[in-house]
C-alpha cells in the first residue's frame, strides 16, 4: 500500500515565509505604512492581494518575482527528502496543502527541478492579469471556526482522502497554527510530524496538557530538518 507525505509548504518545504520572502523584488525592500497596516487578522490572503498590486504598480514584472522567489532557501534536507520522494512514485504520493499561492509554490519548486516529487498542490489559485499584475484569490470557502476564512485544511485533506482512499500511512509534515486542525482526521498509525520550535509543537503539547491526553490520534513525531523525515519515511517503507 503506497505511502502518502502531505507537506505545508513555508516554513516546512522551504526555510522561510514565500510571501514575506517576495519583498525582496521591491527597489527598496519594503512596504509602505499604509499597506503594511491594512491587514486584518485571518484576512491573510485579501492583503497579499495588496502587496501583490503594489509590487505590480512600482513596475516589477513577473519574471523579476519569480526570479527572487527562485532564491528562496529550502529547509535542511528537503530537497534530499523530496529527490526520494521522486525516486519512489510508485510508492509515495506526496500533495502539498499551503496558504501561499500556486505560482510561488511553482515557481520554486521548478527552480528547484524538484516538481516530480509533488503529484498535487493545494493553495490559493494566483496568475497574472491583464495589466501584468500577480493576482491572488481565496482557496475555498469553509464553515471551520479554527481556519483563515480562505483555506481549511482539514476539509482540503479530507476531501483528498475520500477520493484516493487505501492509504497505508498518511504523514502530515506542517509548522504553522493552520496545521493543526487537518491532524484531527488522521488515524492512529498515521503520523503528524511537527517542526520542532514551531507553533504546531507548541499547540499539539498545549492540546494534550488541557485534555490529559492528545486528540490528535496519530503519532506525533517532531523533526528539525528533512534528514529525519526521511528517516521515518524510509522506515515505513521497510516495514510494509
Amino acid at each position: 500500500m503506497k505511502i502518502l507525505m502531505v507537506f505545508d509548504f513555508d516554513h516546512t518545504v522551504v526555510d522561510d515565509n514565500s510571501d514575506i520572502w517576495v519583498i525582496r523584488c521591491l527597489p527598496g525592500q519594503t512596504l509602505p505604512d499604509s499597506v503594511k497596516r491594512s491587514y486584518r487578522r485571518d484576512h491573510w490572503t485579501e492583503y497579499m492581494g495588496r502587496v501583490m498590486a503594489y509590487i505590480g504598480e512600482q513596475g516589477v514584472v513577473p519574471d523579476t518575482i519569480r526570479s527572487v522567489m527562485e532564491t528562496i532557501p529550502f529547509t535542511p534536507g528537503m530537497v534530499d527528502l523530496l529527490t526520494f520522494i521522486s525516486q519512489n512514485k510508485s510508492s509515495v504520493d506526496c500533495i502539498i496543502i499551503s496558504d501561499s499561492n500556486t505560482l510561488f509554490i511553482d515557481w520554486i519548486l521548478k527552480g528547484a527541478g524538484l516538481q516530480a516529487a509533488v503529484d498535487q498542490v493545494f493553495s490559493n489559485p494566483a496568475g497574472i492579469n491583464e495589466s501584468g499584475y500577480m493576482e491572488v484569490k481565496h482557496y475555498h470557502s469553509h464553515d471551520c471556526e479554527r481556519c483563515p476564512v480562505n483555506m481549511c485544511k482539514k476539509k482540503i485533506l479530507e476531501t483528498y482522502l475520500s477520493q484516493k482512499p487505501g492509504y497505508g500511512r498518511v504523514f502530515y509534515v506542517g509548522d504553522g497554527r493552520n496545521d493543526l486542525c487537518p491532524t484531527s482526521c488522521l488515524r492512529s498509525h498515521d503520523a503528524v510530524m511537527p517542526r520542532k520550535g514551531f507553533t504546531l509543537e507548541k499547540l499539539l503539547a498545549a492540546q494534550k496538557d488541557q485534555e490529559g491526553s492528545s486528540s490528535v490520534g496519530a503519532e506525533v513525531i517532531g523533526w528539525s530538518s528533512g534528514t529525519e523525515i526521511l528517516q521515518e519515511l524510509k522506515g515505513s517503507l521497510q516495514s510494509q
